[in-house]
């Protein structure tokens, strides 16, 4: 699973690699290692990053979370690819590949109805399979891929058209 972050104004990619035996994420391409230490109150996190210890607070609500570290105080934002897309006029309608592979499964047809959230295509890339979601309600217009095709990050891989009724 991939997500970007916006910590201080400047945006990460974060994708989580492994979650056994510890969690393993790929933040901007590097590994890093995490690993949970038992004990801390609501709130608060000790944890180990690359093996050193790191003592944590944070609070807040929905996307935007406060965080304390060493002294310092940042502000995270969780960004929904959805979202962005649509802030960025990237078309509500497209389903985009989120990096480069093959598709595994076609969860949709041309035509089938589909819910905001639904699977519309399952696809693996470096041995990691993602299930790609419907934007919001709508018609499966046309399936761009066919499962064992491949293709590059970013590429529309299934379009929507909006439901009969005007949605």
């Amino acid at each position: 699973m991939a997500v970007k972050l916006t910590l201080d104004g400047a945006e990460h990619d974060i994708e989580i690699v492994r979650r056994r035996p510890h969690l393993v994420l790929r933040i901007d391409g590097r590994l890093r290692t995490v690993e949970a230490v038992p004990g801390a109150g609501a709130g608060a996190r000790d944890m180990t990053l690359d093996g050193e210890h790191v003592a944590l607070v944070h609070a807040g609500a929905g996307g935007l979370r406060h965080v304390r570290i060493g002294g310092r105080t940042f502000d995270i934002e969780v960004i929904d690819p959805r979202e962005e897309a649509e802030r960025a006029g990237g078309g509500h309608d497209d389903i985009h590949a989120p990096m480069p592979g093959a598709v595994v499964s076609v969860q949709k047809q041309p035509g089938e109805a589909v819910a905001r959230g639904e699977t519309v295509l399952t696809i693996e890339s470096m041995k990691l399979q993602t299930a790609l979601p419907a934007p919001r309600d709508g018609v499966v217009a046309e399936v761009l891929k066919r499962a064992g095709e491949t293709f590059d990050k970013d590429e529309v891989v299934a379009r929507l058209e909006p439901l009969a009724d005007g949605d």
